[in-house]
């Protein structure tokens, strides 16, 4: 059959797996795989087991193995057959997830899309410790961040500066460089400071240590984690008294509860 060259091209959608759990990805995303008819996934992150939400015999390609151009020039063509393309990508695709330049490229190709926010790691990694990010007296900032690797990451937001707010941070694809991550750290953080590691949050093989910044180090050395790791540090996420929320305070009146 010839190709209609007068068709209007599909929507391309970005879905964010979530960190592990194919349960953990939305209800939207769910649908949209279960829909697709080419689902483009970055293997090296994402689980295959994602894609048993797959219901139409789908096209999968992993793009582990793809460059950029290969990736858009997939998407571009599948999108202008009127072909449901899924582009799949771990967590959320707004972090760490290489997303503007896919756009970009295809908002100058003419091709809609749209994006379906996941579960971040760093929520999942808060789950595994039963804890919460942000907690009154304690902090009410949450910075995402990374050391920097291939990717460079500006002076001004070197670890060892953001510790100085005492804020919990949520540290990216790092913990190979657990050395480094300690140092920057102590620029900022009294020793005591709790921090925690957890491997593949979500995952079976899910794995939390538990330390302080005197001992981490050490502790994530033993436990041979050395990839796929979320690095969480901060007095939230330790286990001392903590001060009352004000949204349960029965003295405390709003639009709902008088």
């Amino acid at each position: 059959m010839p190709e209609d060259n007068n068709r209007e091209p599909s929507r391309v959608w970005f879905v964010g797996s979530g960190p592990g759990d194919p349960e953990l990805i939305t209800v939207k995303g769910m649908r949209l795989l279960r829909d697709a008819d080419v689902v483009i996934y970055a293997g090296s992150l994402v689980r295959e087991k994602v894609l048993e939400w797959c219901e139409k015999g789908p096209e999968v390609h992993n793009s582990a193995s793809m460059d950029l151009g290969a990736i858009v020039s997939l998407m571009i063509d599948a999108s202008r057959k009127g072909r449901k393309v899924v582009r799949l990508h771990t967590g959320d695709p707004s972090l760490y997830g290489a997303l503007r330049e896919q756009t970009e490229a295809l908002e100058k190709a003419g091709v809609p899309y749209g994006i379906v926010p996941g579960v971040s790691s760093a929520f999942a990694s808060a789950a595994a410790l039963k804890r919460e990010l942000t907690l009154p007296g304690v902090t009410q900032t949450v910075v995402f961040t990374r050391l920097e690797g291939r990717t460079p990451v500006p002076e001004k937001e070197r670890l060892g500066s953001l510790a100085a707010h005492g804020a919990t941070i949520c540290i990216f694809l790092s913990v190979s460089m657990m050395d480094e991550v300690v140092r920057e750290l102590s620029c900022g953080y009294p020793p005591e400071t709790p921090v925690a590691v957890v491997y593949r949050a979500s995952w079976e093989d899910e794995l939390v240590v538990k330390g302080t910044l005197a001992d981490i180090k050490e502790k994530v050395g033993e436990s041979g984690i050395k990839r796929q790791a979320m690095i969480i540090v901060g007095k939230a996420i330790g286990d001392g008294p903590v001060e009352q929320s004000r949204l349960y305070d029965p003295g405390f009146s709003h639009g709902f509860r008088k």
